[in-house]
């Protein structure tokens, strides 16, 4: 569809969260406005609710959900699933927002089946009120791959200078520890290899990280490094001729990679990777979804109840997956790659 600029499918998450509002905040940056044309999935009469109390604009054009969006459309405007009866009260854990929340991930990609949008990027959800709300889901990710029945997918984060692949996410870390094995290194590796690849990198340099301290120590630590790790990354080095090594120390390879070492990191499970990313580019990082058919980029942040609704959250994250999916629909049209 990508004319100009791309079609941006928008949802704003938990609508009791501070979706709302970072969504509304990031759709009046000149910014956005100039990469793509933004369509926001929501409610609109809550949407139209929380505009008015938090004094932002929201006087868009809405089109209800099941409506064809016109081509011509190329500012701003709302694609409606009313799904919530009332007006939300913020801050707070419901069913109701929940399933709302589920219902608008539902409706955006089916706009990205029908290729009415180019991609989509998404506000944050709660968790348990997901759950609360009938969608068994631990995330966007796993919501996501469901939907679209794809079972090669990953877990990324994308900031200036770093970006970090989850071999794990979502789980305790005791079971992130027992799924790192061989087959799912290997495939993580694969899929890196190729995602980098359709962003505009030839040849990719990716690193693995230890599990283990000091990358076991020779053992001296564990046994994951050299029963799993090692051989994940010489099958993928001799059979498939990728550009991989490791497994390195965890304490120095995202810095190593920040300064231009490597251009991605695979991180054994969640909080691993996630420490890295924040401390050096909070508020700038992008999760990214790997795997899907189409792009999907979301921020790196919570629903944040604690200052819901009183209009002082911060949208550049929000800005920044916007803007890093309208890129990165640029580069599959154009083959240029894409800078970060």
């Amino acid at each position: 569809m990508l004319a100009d600029r791309p079609r941006i499918a928008i949802t704003i998450g938990d609508p009791a969260g501070i979706g709302p509002e970072i969504v509304l905040k990031t759709i009046a940056e000149e910014s956005v406005l100039s990469a793509c044309v933004p369509i926001i999935i929501a409610d609109a009469q809550e949407l139209a609710h929380q505009a008015r109390r938090l004094d932002l604009v929201c006087g868009l054009p809405i089109f209800n959900v099941g409506e064809e969006i016109p081509l011509d459309i190329d500012a701003p405007v709302i694609y409606n699933v009313p799904n919530l009866p009332e007006p939300v009260e913020v801050g707070v854990e419901e069913g109701v927002c929940g399933k709302a929340a589920g219902d608008y991930i539902v409706a955006a990609v089916d706009l990205c089946r029908s290729g009415q949008v180019d991609a989509m990027a998404t506000a944050p959800l709660n968790k348990k009120a997901l759950f609360l709300g009938g969608y068994s889901y631990p995330g966007h990710t796993e919501f996501l791959a469901d939907l679209m029945k794809v079972e090669d997918y990953a877990m990324a984060f994308v900031a200036p200078g770093l970006r970090v692949v989850l071999l794990t996410t979502h789980m305790p870390l005791s079971e992130a520890i027992r799924s790192v094995r061989k087959p799912d290194i290997e495939q993580k590796i694969r899929l890196t290899h190729h995602e980098l690849m359709r962003w505009g990198i030839e040849r990719p340099r990716i690193a693995v990280a230890a599990l283990n301290p000091h990358g076991a120590e020779g053992g001296l630590f564990g046994i994951e490094e050299s029963s799993e790790i090692m051989p994940a990354i010489e099958s993928c080095s001799v059979n498939d001729g990728i550009e991989v090594s490791g497994p390195y120390s965890a304490d120095t390879i995202f810095l190593r990679a920040s300064r231009g070492e490597f251009d991605a990191v695979i991180s054994c499970y969640h909080d691993q990777g996630l420490i890295a990313i924040k401390c050096l580019s909070f508020g700038e990082a992008i999760n990214v979804t790997l795997g899907l058919p189409f792009i999907r980029t979301s921020v790196d942040h919570g629903t944040a109840f604690d200052i819901a609704g009183k209009g002082v959250a911060e949208h550049s994250s929000m800005v920044a997956a916007v803007l890093l999916a309208a890129d990165l629909v640029r580069h599959e049209h154009s083959g240029q790659a894409v800078e970060r």
